[in-house]
């Protein structure tokens, strides 16, 4: 059963819930989509816009989101937490897109350019971290 395709006016809603899931401010979250909407195609289709979406949050806020265990600051000098500070960002997104969107795991490491065997882990890894809002948080 393939699932009907949803034009940029369709998912607007999907787009500011996961744009203020990931920035904890109403006004970034406006930003963001304003500026998303002026980025893409008006003809893009759901898959393109969330890319656009992706690399709007990326050029405004980067990929520096904290990642930190047990509150403590992370040490920048740990090669590891550098790696996983850098991925805290794609791994919400993919919580997000999963349970916002109802994206499929194909469709979502499309959209990243990640293996879909990450994607898994990540969706495994992000949603039990979403959990405990301390660990996993945007620094918007």
């Amino acid at each position: 059963m393939t699932s009907p395709k949803k034009t940029p006016l369709d998912i607007v809603n999907d787009i500011y819930s996961i744009a203020l899931w990931m920035t904890c401010s109403e006004h970034d979250s406006q930003d963001l989509v304003y500026k998303t909407y002026r980025y893409a195609d008006t003809r893009a289709k759901e898959i393109e816009l969330l890319k656009a979406f992706r690399e709007c949050y990326v050029n405004q806020f980067g990929q520096d989101t904290d990642f930190c265990i047990s509150g403590k600051k992370c040490q920048h000098h740990f090669q590891l937490l550098d790696s996983l500070k850098h991925c805290a960002a794609d791994i919400k997104f993919s919580v997000l897109l999963n349970e916002i969107s109802g994206l499929q795991h194909r469709q979502i490491a499309e959209i990243i350019g990640k293996p879909i065997d990450t994607i898994r882990t990540w969706l495994l890894w992000g949603r039990q971290l979403l959990v405990n809002t301390s660990q996993l948080k945007a620094s918007a």
